[in-house]
C-alpha cells in the first residue's frame, strides 16, 4: 500500500511538472509572437483625388489589375481536371489604376502586391459564377459577376457596383449594367464597358473600364 501511494504521488508530481513546463512554453511562444501588422490602406489617395484622376467629360475611365493570389473558388464544383466548372462560385480582388497604366501583363507583382503602388486609385472586388464550359471556355462569356469599384482607401465611401458578363476573349468589349453606388455615386445607374487586356504575373486578369453614369449625386 505504501509503495502504491508513493508511486501515485510521484506520478502526480511528474504530471504537475509537465503541465507547468508546458504552460511556460506556451507563454514564451505567445510572448515571442510579433504584434499583428496594421492593415495598410490600398490607396494613398483620397476618394476625391481618385475620382478626379478617372473622370473626363463625365465619363470614368480606369484600369484594373487582378491580384490572382486572392482568387478563390468553390472546390466542391469542379471538372475532372480540378478546374472550375459551369456554376462554380468564386471571389477575387485587385487594384484600380489610372486609364492607360496597364498593358497585357503588368500591374501586379508575383507576390500579389501592386507593381505601381503610388498610382493605385482604389480597390476592385469581383464575385460570381463560371458559365459556358467553365474554365475550359475558349470564346465568349466565361463568368457572370458582380463587381465593386471603390475609389480611395475607405471601403464603401465612394463606390460603384456593376453586374454582367465577362468575356474570355482578349480585346473584345462587353457591356455591363451599373447597379448603384455610394457617396458621390449614390443613386447612379448607367453602363460599363469592359475589355480584357491579358494576364499579369499572378495569372490575374488586366482589364480596361469606361463607365457612363446616369443620375449620380452631385
Amino acid at each position: 500500500m505504501i509503495s502504491m501511494i508513493r508511486s501515485m504521488n510521484i506520478a502526480r508530481i511528474a504530471y504537475v511538472l509537465l503541465l507547468a513546463l508546458s504552460l511556460m512554453g506556451m507563454g514564451a511562444s505567445v510572448s515571442a509572437q510579433e504584434p499583428a501588422a496594421t492593415p495598410q490602406p490600398i490607396s494613398s489617395r483620397s476618394a476625391e483625388e481618385s475620382i478626379a484622376a478617372t473622370t473626363d467629360d463625365g465619363v470614368l475611365r480606369f484600369d484594373v489589375a487582378e491580384d490572382g493570389t486572392r482568387f478563390v473558388f468553390d472546390p466542391d464544383l469542379v471538372d475532372d481536371d480540378g478546374m472550375p466548372a459551369y456554376g462554380t462560385s468564386f471571389i477575387t480582388g485587385g487594384y484600380l489604376y489610372p486609364a492607360g497604366t496597364l498593358s497585357d501583363g503588368n500591374g501586379v507583382n508575383a507576390d500579389g502586391s501592386p507593381e505601381f503602388p503610388d498610382q493605385v486609385l482604389g480597390e476592385w472586388i469581383c464575385r460570381g459564377w463560371f458559365v459556358g464550359d467553365g474554365m475550359r471556355t475558349t470564346s465568349g462569356a466565361l463568368v457572370v459577376t458582380s463587381q465593386l469599384y471603390t475609389f480611395g482607401s475607405t471601403p464603401g465611401e465612394a463606390m460603384i457596383s456593376s453586374d454582367g458578363y465577362e468575356l474570355v476573349d482578349v480585346g473584345v468589349e462587353v457591356s455591363r449594367a451599373i447597379t448603384g453606388g455610394t457617396g458621390p455615386f449614390f443613386g447612379t445607374g448607367g453602363e460599363t464597358r469592359q475589355i480584357l487586356l491579358g494576364l499579369n504575373a499572378t495569372e490575374g486578369v488586366n482589364l480596361q473600364f469606361e463607365l457612363e453614369l446616369d443620375n449620380a449625386a452631385s
